[in-house]
């Protein structure tokens, strides 16, 4: 036996003792980033190498994105109520047990200056979702991102000292990025996983939008619009530090809801609404201020946290959750510049949800049909969406139950990609798998998982991200990411 010989033989040695017999039947190993999201409910249910097994045989998964913090059942708990159970885990819901916070080890010294301290999950006792797994997919040579997101509830412990205003003066739901408490609980959490843990990246996301879409209701889902934040006193001296008087902007407001209001009731103004809606504009410049005024609190949010990491780790890589509605408002699209996230961005997951993005722009089309566009009959505004955003799908009467297309998917890639150009920053596009729609509306096939994957890569992606949570998947559709892969021969 030759020198190279002996040696191939001894790694191949050495792997079948590191690695479980029942791992020889994994999908390929490829070069791209194949990443999974993933809650502890699901590890819990169905236990950690079980659970790996299926994502490395079935779909060729090489990064796990563990919801380590979340309120929010969109990335944790299992099956939402009301959605048919997946093939696999627990078949039944958790609606009156779950609770929700952080799924990992919390230290105290890491959250020394902000009053939001107690917000561990009690849904599994102890349970340290990372602790659990970073051994099992260190071995089987998976990487393990924490996915956290900008999810809270009312009445957490000291919370209301976190939260936005609203223009009414009432606390929101929501917290505010220029209050310190929250910035400062945002990098401790960054750090907390950072130093505890031996992981290898970091995602957070924010769906959320300024203050003038809101108003608009410029969004998909129950967008009713009049949602205005944020009215405190940080964002109330940030503005008057940028020459924006506050004053000005709160009447333009006021003003903005009154329009709203009437056009839901059908009230048409003498002139028309979008030209109404520009009237109010051109008097109060102030409402582009106050929502571009949110937009940089975000992305300093996001250099922010990225800093934070780097400082610790500069190997841990740092990205940020996109949310779909950069599919639909053409507002929040001219806020997602690319060009201007990606110095403090190491990847994106950029949202192409094709099968539930029907239902949504369908939605979102109604919202904003009813308000600023009430003058356009609404699929001449789907229309004009596809136009300047630049994809071509079905018709109003259709998306519900067709979904968009596998198109949608390389021509949103493609776009992203394009936009990164000349940037350090790796694109991975979340792709949709079993995303709850309503009980008629378009459902996940292995036939279009298998096709949105390849229109991601055909379009220029560095990965994909197979989302929202495995817990509501079927594994025939995840079979399909596989199926993708193997196609694809990314080696």
């Amino acid at each position: 036996m030759d020198r190279r010989t002996f040696i191939q033989s001894a790694s191949a040695a050495a792997l079948a003792t590191a690695v479980p017999a029942s791992h020889a039947a994994a999908a390929p190993v490829t070069s791209k980033m194949v990443g999974l999201q993933v809650g502890a409910v699901s590890f819990v249910d169905e236990g950690v190498e079980k659970a790996l097994d299926e994502f490395q045989q079935d779909a060729a998964i090489n990064t796990l994105f563990v919801a380590t913090f979340t309120y929010g059942r969109g990335i944790a708990g299992r099956q939402v109520p009301g959605q048919p159970l997946p093939d696999h885990g627990k078949q039944a819901y958790d609606t009156d047990t779950f609770r929700g916070g952080c799924f990992t080890e919390v230290n105290p010294k890491y959250f020394s200056d902000t009053v939001f301290k107690d917000f561990r999950a009690p849904d599994f006792g102890n349970y340290d979702v990372l602790k659990e797994v970073l051994p099992s997919a260190r071995k089987r040579g998976m990487k393990t991102i924490c996915w956290f997101e900008d999810v809270f509830l009312k009445g957490l412990p000291n919370i209301q000292q976190l939260e936005e205003k609203e223009l009414s003066g009432d606390n929101a739901a929501t917290l505010c990025f220029n209050n310190p408490n929250y910035r400062n609980w945002l990098l401790g959490m960054s750090e907390n996983w950072a130093r505890t843990y031996d992981i290898d990246g970091i995602m957070w996301g924010s769906e959320r939008q300024g203050a003038f879409s809101n108003m608009l209701g410029a969004s998909h889902g129950r967008a009713e619009g009049g949602h205005v934040t944020c009215f405190c006193q940080y964002c109330i001296a940030k503005a008057k530090a940028r020459g924006i008087d506050p004053d000005r902007a709160r009447q333009g407001f006021l003003e903005m809801q009154k329009f709203v209001a009437a056009s839901h009731q059908g009230k048409r103004p003498v002139d028309g609404y979008y030209v109404t809606m520009w009237r109010l504009m051109l008097r109060y410049p102030e409402l582009l201020a106050w929502e571009m005024l949110w937009t940089d609190s975000l992305r300093e949010t996001y250099a922010a946290i990225y800093e934070k990491i780097k400082s610790i780790k500069p190997s841990i890589q740092v990205g940020w959750h996109i949310w779909h509605n950069n599919s639909f408002n053409p507002i929040y699209r001219a806020e997602q510049d690319l060009a201007a996230i990606a110095p403090h961005s190491d990847f994106l997951k950029i949202v192409i949800y094709h099968n539930c993005g029907g239902e949504r722009m369908a939605d979102y089309v109604d919202n904003v049909g009813s308000s600023m566009f009430g003058d356009v009959p609404k699929q001449e505004l789907l229309d004009f969406h596809y136009r300047v955003l630049d994809y071509q799908e079905r018709g109003l009467a259709e998306i519900p139950f067709t979904g968009l297309s596998a198109d949608y998917v390389y021509r949103e890639t493609k776009r992203a990609h394009e936009g990164l150009q000349g940037t350090k920053t790796q694109l991975w596009p979340g792709i949709d798998v079993d995303i709850p729609t309503a009980e008629n509306h378009s459902k996940c096939t292995p036939s279009g998982t298998e096709d949105a994957v390849l229109a991601a890569f055909r379009g220029g992606a560095d990965g994909v991200l197979i989302s929202r949570k495995y817990s509501e998947m079927k594994l025939a559709n995840l079979k399909a990411v596989g199926s993708a892969i193997q196609k694809l021969n990314l080696a």
